[in-house]
């Protein structure tokens, strides 16, 4: 009897396996041809570009062709430049990410649970979020030096406002009517926190910690002009100085896979925290 039960549970096993299987390779299927679907825009402009240049419709000289840009790549790639320079821009928006993040969630958490705190910190906040990038430059080049630790801060004031502002605003977008119900439900402060305020939350800061991202690499830019010897910034400005604009564009061809890789890995890394959603993306 026990021998039928054990090959019983066998088989239905056997069965989920057998109905998840078609499941799963669509899944994959559709995931393989929205690849597909991204690349075919900037293929088909690169093909078209490359063809004009080819037959003489375009000279090419200050756009130069696909052909001369990866050609430009393929040359950095072999002396290890571009690897260099890649890993430190990457580096560098990483510990600015990291401080700009903690501290706009730190921060945007107080002020969007806090009444007081809001109105004691967000005005200051706000005005310092309307000065331009490069405005910070002297200054932290003056506190911190030409180093690293000037273009860290930098990056980290890029990464900090659209964190702050995500946290704080999806606190304070938090339907009345959730709060309430863990109030009927006599939940203590940690867990309404834990069961409804986070939960609430999880989706809004996800959205604001990948624009902190995106600002952080375009921040990096500029603190990468402040007399830097390796990033990409650094091969931009070598580009323009040197006049070539083939490098220039491999450079931000390098900006454009380097950003992508980073959103890519910070959006699986916090799919798990937002798998309960049930929204039309998904279905889409």
């Amino acid at each position: 009897m026990t021998g039928n039960a054990t090959s019983s549970a066998w088989s239905s096993h056997e069965g989920a396996a057998a109905l998840a299987a078609p499941a799963l390779a669509e899944k994959r299927r559709a995931f393989d041809w929205r690849i597909l679907l991204g690349l075919f825009l900037p293929v088909v402009i690169a093909l078209l570009w490359e063809a004009a240049v080819a037959f003489g419709l375009a000279q090419g000289r200050l756009v130069p062709p696909p052909s001369r840009i990866f050609a430009a790549l393929w040359a950095l790639a072999e002396t290890g430049e571009l690897w260099t320079h890649a890993w430190m821009t990457l580096w560098r928006v990483l510990v600015g990410f990291v401080i700009g993040a903690v501290a706009g969630i730190v921060l945007g958490a107080l002020s969007g649970s806090n009444r007081t705190i809001r109105q004691v910190l967000d005005p200051t906040l706000q005005a310092l979020r309307a000065i331009p990038s490069i405005a910070w430059v002297p200054l932290f080049i003056l506190w911190l030096g030409i180093f690293e630790a000037s273009k860290v801060a930098l990056i980290a004031v890029g990464v900090f406002f659209p964190v702050y502002l995500g946290i704080a605003g999806a606190i304070l977008s938090v339907d009345r009517k959730l709060v309430e119900v863990g109030h009927v439900f006599r939940l203590s402060r940690v867990q309404l926190a834990r069961r409804i305020l986070l939960p609430a939350v999880l989706p809004e800061a996800v959205i604001a910690l990948r624009s902190g991202l995106g600002l952080g690499f375009m921040f990096v830019v500029a603190a990468e002009f402040m007399g830097a010897s390796e990033g990409l910034g650094y091969l931009l400005v070598d580009g323009q100085q040197m006049g070539k604009p083939d490098q220039i564009l491999a450079a931000i061809i390098a900006f454009a896979l380097l950003g992508k890789s980073a959103d890519s890995l910070l959006v699986a890394a916090t799919r798990p925290l937002v798998r309960w959603q049930d929204t039309v993306r998904e279905r889409l």
